[in-house]
C-alpha cells in the first residue's frame, strides 16, 4: 500500500495516516492478517518523524483495527473489515443524489457527520 501525506495540510500527519489505513481497510485494499510497513520504514519513506507513525499506529490499535505484535509489526485485525457492501451502495446513492442536487462535498460531509452523532 502506498501512503501519502500532505505536510501543508491543516490535518495532523498522524491523522492523515490513520485515515488512509481506515479507508484502505474499508475498501478491502488491506485485509485481515496483512502487515503494515514497519513504523521505522514508513517514517523513512515519508520523511517524517518515527513518533508520528507510532502515534498513528497506536490510534489504529486503540480503535481495534490493527494489532501491534512484537517481531511482526502492525497487522490488520480479523474484525477490522466488516462487510460494507450495503454501506458502499448507500454512499454511492448519496453521492449521486448530491451531484444531482449540486450539493458541495463539504456540505455532504457535514450532513453525514451530523447524522452520525
Amino acid at each position: 500500500m502506498l501512503f501519502r501525506i500532505d505536510p501543508a495540510s491543516d490535518e495532523p500527519l498522524y491523522t492523515q495516516l490513520v485515515a488512509q489505513v481506515r479507508t484502505a481497510i474499508a475498501h478491502g485494499d488491506l485485509r485481515a492478517g496483512e502487515r503494515l510497513p514497519s513504523a521505522r520504514d514508513l517514517a523513512a519513506s515519508l520523511e517524517i518523524n518515527l513518533h508520528t507513525v507510532l502515534h498513528a499506529y497506536q490510534e489504529l490499535r486503540d480503535g481495534g483495527l490493527i494489532e501491534l505484535r512484537r517481531g511482526r509489526g502492525a497487522v490488520v485485525t480479523e474484525h477490522a473489515a466488516p462487510d460494507l457492501d450495503e454501506l458502499h451502495t448507500a454512499v454511492g446513492a448519496l453521492a449521486a443524489t448530491a451531484r444531482r442536487l449540486r450539493v458541495s462535498p463539504e456540505t455532504v460531509t457535514a450532513l453525514v457527520k451530523e447524522a452520525l452523532r
